[in-house]
């Protein structure tokens, strides 16, 4: 699950396309290295063959993506893309990358009618299709910004400024060393030395009152020389927590981002982005920034800025707090009295707690860290038995979740996957595993369809009360069909009863909806609840 070489090959994709004037999809691209790192064992571009393509076009898309059939082609052309790319940067020789061209070739005769072939489906995707990309794959976390499908975050403004009212989100610390070698990598730090080097080399002496002289100001070969000055008795990472706090609370007249409107909304601007706990994309800051300017506004100026002074990270998908800026906030609120709590370390965790702090919400990247560290600590096999231990009996989401995770594991967790099948609620789940993997497996039976059918909308329900229109629309693409909807109460599941009257406000098709709502009646009435 790891994402660093896909982020990092996403980041010299386009460098390469902006260099040759060639389109670059980089959202397509990133989906084929992300299913090919999870699932094919793909740990860096260098691994890609022609065989790679098979499994991820006519295997993992139809299985995981929803799709429709004229959408192969985008897929196809992506992928020739990486290809290029591949054979450019020396990733792949002239016969491999020929190789890979022939086979997309004749992949892409193939695709269309793999995407439309329910036989083809993973189970959630062919018992639910209309639930959506993210519930079908059941995310763990806040999807990036750039992922395929998600809408850009909104920088939203907190009802007021009381402690009270406005409860700071747990977030997630670097450790003091990590914290302390990125101090030597903040250019107003370093500035900051050279200002006070040049000025002991010049032999210069401040004002009676402490200022900087006027004439050292004017000469001094650094940035800012006035606002980095002010932080000479800013040391070490004690220090930081002084520097964070002078940047955020004092005149600093246009010093950090070039604006004194700017300079004086500062504490806003930094405090959406840490409860957010994601990067940003560019555009949205900006409508932020022209807010609080009240005007135009050189947005990737006043990033640029933010960035030397430490407080933002800048990279492809947009802009975030640095691990510095977010100690450093953590810190001033704590000295203000504020409840600001620290995100556990869930790699440290067992396979309960692990679930539930994936649940309380985190970033993305820092998940998919702590999920990496967790399962490290284990065999493939122990793994997946300590998650579906943890599973059993869980809400629907938690089991989502768990799930989830395992079917990320290889081959070697297949014992524990058998050792569930006796289990009611895991047993669909496990078929499902071992199925996708080709290995041996009983079919699913007709109750056994319809619980776990009740059981994937369960886990969608989050996302239905958020967003009721798209799920809406989800479902009117491929929806369950109305005899199946009939016979959903029969089932004995917790969620039924919320699951049949979601359906009976969702689907559009008044058949559908009339069977939801009957069934529904049918499930009340039997106090499943």
């Amino acid at each position: 699950m790891s994402i660093e070489w896909v982020n990092r090959a996403i980041d010299d994709l386009r460098a390469w396309g902006r260099a040759r004037g060639v389109e670059v999809d980089a959202d397509e691209v990133r989906l084929l290295c992300d299913y090919a790192s999870d699932y094919l064992g793909v740990n860096e571009l260098a691994d890609f063959a022609p065989s790679t393509f098979d499994d991820l076009l006519l295997s993992i898309y139809p299985r995981k993506v929803i799709a429709p059939p004229e959408s192969a082609p985008e897929s196809i052309a992506a992928a020739g893309t990486l290809v290029d790319y591949l054979e450019s940067s020396g990733a792949a020789g002239a016969d491999r990358a020929r190789a890979m061209r022939a086979r997309l070739s004749e992949i892409a005769e193939e695709m269309p009618a793999a995407l439309a072939d329910p036989a083809n489906f993973g189970m959630a995707k062919s018992l639910f299709s209309s639930i959506g990309p993210e519930s079908l794959e059941q995310d763990i976390a806040i999807p990036s910004a750039d992922a395929p499908g998600s809408e850009l975050p909104e920088i939203e403004e907190a009802p007021c400024d009381c402690p009270a009212c406005t409860p700071l989100p747990a977030v997630r610390l670097a450790s003091a060393g990590e914290l302390e070698a990125a101090l030597g990598e903040v250019a107003l730090l370093a500035d900051r030395d050279r200002l006070l080097a040049w000025l002991g080399d010049r032999g210069s002496t401040p004002t009676a009152k402490g200022a900087l002289r006027a004439k050292d100001a004017a000469a001094a070969p650094v940035p800012e020389p006035r606002l980095l000055w002010a932080l000479a008795g800013h040391q070490g990472l004690g220090g930081w927590a002084s520097t964070v706090a002078y940047l955020v609370e004092h005149d600093t007249a246009g010093a950090v981002t070039g604006l004194p409107e700017l300079d004086d909304a500062l504490y806003d601007l930094l405090d959406r982005l840490y409860r957010l706990q994601a990067r940003v994309p560019d555009e949205v800051v900006a409508d932020h920034v022209f807010e609080l300017a009240d005007a135009d506004v050189d947005v990737e100026a006043v990033l640029d800025r933010l960035a030397w002074c430490g407080l933002v990270e800048r990279r492809h998908d947009g802009a975030g707090l640095s691990p510095l800026a977010v100690w450093g906030l953590r810190e001033l609120y704590l000295a203000h009295g504020r409840d600001a709590p620290e995100a556990p370390d869930l790699a440290v965790a067992d396979a309960v707690g692990l679930i539930e702090g994936l649940l309380d919400g985190m970033p993305t990247e820092a998940a998919e860290h702590d999920i990496e560290r967790w399962l490290a600590g284990r065999t493939p096999e122990r793994a997946a038995a300590e998650l579906l231990a943890a599973a059993t009996g869980a809400p629907a989401v938690a089991r989502g979740i768990a799930v989830t995770i395992v079917d990320h594991l290889g081959a070697a967790a297949e014992p524990a996957l058998r050792a569930v099948l006796g289990d009611e609620e895991l047993r669909p789940h496990a078929i499902h595993w071992l199925t996708s993997r080709g290995m041996p497996a009983p079919p699913l039976t007709q109750d056994e369809l319809l619980w776990v059918s009740v059981d994937m909308l369960a886990l969608a329900m989050p996302a239905a009360r958020e967003d009721p229109e798209i799920f809406a629309e989800n479902m009117a693409a491929s929806g369950p069909p109305a005899h199946l909807i009939e016979e959903m109460w029969r089932v004995d599941h917790p969620d039924v009863v919320e699951v049949l009257e979601l359906l009976g406000r969702s689907l559009p098709g008044s058949g559908e909806a009339k069977a939801a709502r009957k069934a529904a009646f049918k499930a009340r009435s039997r106090a499943i609840r």
